[in-house]
């Protein structure tokens, strides 16, 4: 089985993400009362399916260990990005999952996706660390981050409207 392309495994789990790369943090406030909604939309790869990536897995949710294979874009334009859960959560006030890239996917780093309730609300946020693993990325340069702010964005607009039932 491939390897894990980066050696900072499980950084996103608690939130202190490493040197050397480009981070994100996106966080949203979502409608009250909807973390186990949320929850589930996340672990079960709902939120992903809902925001247009394909999702190519055997799981049904998101595990340590299991593989996934997000596609981004369409038909022939699609890039697919090998990955590997590194950690999950399914707590009564934090629930996610963060998976790092395997070799064949166009950057180097982990990504996280997490709800959790708290005394001011329920929120959702996107956190990742990340470099290019591939020309295209690197000459992208700044495209790539603003691409991916946009798509943590996309993500958790995608997230309030599945929380809100539409």
């Amino acid at each position: 089985m491939p390897e894990l392309t980066y050696a900072e495994v499980g950084a996103t789990r608690d939130g202190r993400l490493p040197a050397g790369y480009h981070h994100l943090r996106h966080r949203v406030r979502l409608p009250d009362g909807c973390f186990a909604r949320a929850a589930d939309a996340v672990l079960g790869w709902r939120l992903h399916r809902a925001a247009g990536v394909v999702m190519r897995t055997d799981a049904p949710r998101a595990d340590a260990g299991v593989r996934v294979t997000p596609g981004l874009g369409v038909g022939p334009l699609r890039i697919w990005g090998p990955t590997e859960v590194v950690w999950a959560v399914d707590g009564p006030d934090r629930a996610g999952f963060g998976y790092g890239t395997l070799p064949g996917h166009p950057e180097t780093g982990e990504e996280a996706f997490v709800v959790t309730r708290a005394a001011d609300g329920v929120w959702f946020e996107v956190s990742a660390f990340s470099r290019p693993a591939r020309w295209y990325v690197r000459a992208a340069g700044p495209v790539t981050r603003a691409f991916q702010q946009a798509y943590a964005w996309w993500l958790g607009r995608t997230l309030r409207r599945l929380c809100a039932g539409r």
